[in-house]
């Protein structure tokens, strides 16, 4: 993904007390899909200073670039979101785990292991046939780290934060989810003091899946309410 190492390194500048901001235009390339926005032809002062900082280490050999990449692909595409699957698999196959989920979202959440920094506090909303979840950080890019590992490029951007609550529908449509006109959608506005993870709809036909199976099947995506989970591939789980 385009600019992943550079917001690795500017969110660990802020997590040091470095004020951070920067707009970058909503993109999916993690969906192949493909989106209409402008993208920012000139770096940000910021984003050059983070490039010459990465650059110098790696001059330095201070810094390895390709390992680098595999810790950042590691947080943000397997660690993280797999723990949220793992929640999610879990209130699938354990009715009463999932009332728990959505009663007490720190407990049943901490119960498997996860928690602390960025994620203290959690809502788990719930997905049902009439009602889709979408959760989004108008203000930053609050992100329950725990169970999602790092926020996308796009969850960041300032399209995405305003017009997720402008016109969530269109938003949707941009990442390959069409909804039905009678499915609610709600917006949740996830801050400093509290986060929210969206429980998606289980897809027919995995009522023979393990909770293992069925884990792997979940995505980062559909935990954020931009996408649903897919049905598993003829054969087996995904």
């Amino acid at each position: 993904m385009q600019s992943t190492r550079r917001d690795f390194l500017t969110t660990a500048a802020t997590a040091a007390g470095a004020a951070a901001a920067s707009d970058l235009s909503v993109h999916a390339q993690d969906h192949e899909h493909t989106h209409e926005h402008s993208h920012q032809a000139v770096p940000s002062d910021l984003a050059l200073r983070v490039k010459s900082l990465e650059s110098l280490l790696v001059e330095k050999g201070l810094v390895d670039r390709a390992a680098l990449d595999a810790l950042i692909d590691t947080y943000e595409h397997k660690v993280g979101p797999r723990n949220g699957a793992r929640v999610v698999a879990r209130a699938w196959v354990d009715p009463v785990y999932k009332q728990r989920l959505l009663s007490d979202s720190d407990k049943a959440i901490g119960d498997l292991g996860f928690g602390g920094q960025q994620g203290e506090h959690m809502v788990v909303v719930e997905n049902t046939p009439a009602v889709h979840n979408m959760v989004v950080c108008t203000l930053c890019s609050c992100y329950p780290w725990p169970v999602l590992g790092l926020p996308p490029v796009w969850y960041k951007s300032a399209p995405y934060r305003s017009r997720s609550v402008i016109d969530p529908r269109g938003v949707l449509r941009e990442f390959g989810l069409e909804l039905p006109d009678d499915v609610e959608v709600r917006v949740w506005d996830s801050t400093a003091e509290l986060r929210y993870l969206v429980l998606p709809e289980r897809p027919v036909g995995t009522e023979s899946l393990t909770e293992d199976e069925l884990a792997a099947l979940i995505t980062r995506d559909s935990m954020i309410g931009v996408g649903k989970v897919p049905p598993p591939r003829e054969g087996g789980a995904k």
